[in-house]
């Protein structure tokens, strides 16, 4: 595969994964927790260098997925004490993301951490770090591991599927039902988390966060029907990471930063444009019953 093969391919396979995530937290009213979640692993990621003072291996993934992890647990426990929710997830995300900037001012030294990696990723770079797998040969490391968040994304919401809908729209009706519905949440974010995390590296914190709610809330403009918003939200997420590339291209600017803008311009048109909540369908309705 080509050197933009290997961008494109990868950025997609964010899209995809961060669309199918992205859709429970727009249901389930959390679109602050993605943002918490991909600037918290920060923490996760330092604190596993610090111990190993390694910056590759499988430490890093745990140490980034225990923040996220943690982050859940922190909001959960917040707002138990009758604190807002969406108040909950700015006071830890903030806090923790900040203890992650000064320990990589103060203790990280010369290592390759940096804030500005952390938030905007390089993509560019993807390409270049692979390894090698049988029968396919040498590939991308970080395209292998998004590959292998999609397949544990796409598994669990499969295997979920009802626990999820439930959970997602009537928790009260689920407790009731006997589905745990606390640890279906946790549960979630672990997924949450391991998407986040398989992303980090790759696109930063900037993209993991627009891939994670923007699809998904361009997808519920679209649609009522649950499996339809997760095609939909997938779909979008793979639109916007190509169409991202060729911007990038086109002006010679951020890869990153261009895939982000593009979910941008995908929410624009299904604000304007959706059969049913878009712009000019409410606009146009009470002139065709007048």
């Amino acid at each position: 595969m080509t050197y933009a093969g290997w961008i494109i391919l990868t950025a997609s396979l964010v899209g995809v994964s961060c669309g199918l995530i992205g859709v429970f937290l727009i249901l389930r009213r959390m679109a602050m927790m993605a943002d918490s979640i991909s600037h918290t692993v920060l923490l996760g990621i330092v604190i596993a260098f610090l111990i190993t003072r390694e910056l590759s291996g499988p430490h890093m993934l745990i140490g980034a997925i225990l923040a996220g992890l943690l982050t859940a647990f922190l909001v959960q426990w917040l707002h138990s004490l009758d604190i807002q929710q969406h108040a909950s997830m700015g006071i830890v995300f903030t806090t923790l993301f900040a203890i992650g900037v000064i320990l990589i001012a103060t203790s990280v030294g010369n290592a390759h951490l940096d804030v500005q990696h952390a938030l905007m990723g390089e993509i560019t770079f993807i390409p270049w770090n692979t390894i090698y797998f049988p029968l396919i040969g040498d590939i991308p490391q970080a395209t292998m591991l998004l590959a292998i968040a999609f397949v544990v994304v796409l598994f669990f919401i499969i295997a979920f599927y009802k626990e999820w809908k439930i959970t997602s729209f009537d928790p009260a009706l689920a407790a009731s039902l006997g589905i745990p519905v606390l640890l279906m949440h946790y549960l979630y974010m672990g997924l949450v988390s391991i998407t986040t995390v398989a992303a980090f590296d790759s696109v930063g914190a900037i993209m993991v966060v627009a891939m994670l709610i923007t699809p998904a809330a361009s997808a519920y403009l679209w649609t009522d029907k649950l499996s339809i918003m997760l095609v939909l939200s997938s779909a979008f997420g793979v639109v916007s990471a190509i169409s991202g590339y060729y911007i990038a291209t086109w002006i010679d600017t951020s890869i990153s930063g261009s895939m982000a803008f593009a979910t941008g311009v995908v929410f624009f048109v299904s604000f304007i444009f959706s059969p049913k909540h878009g712009f000019i369908s409410k606009y146009v309705r009470p002139v065709k019953e007048a």
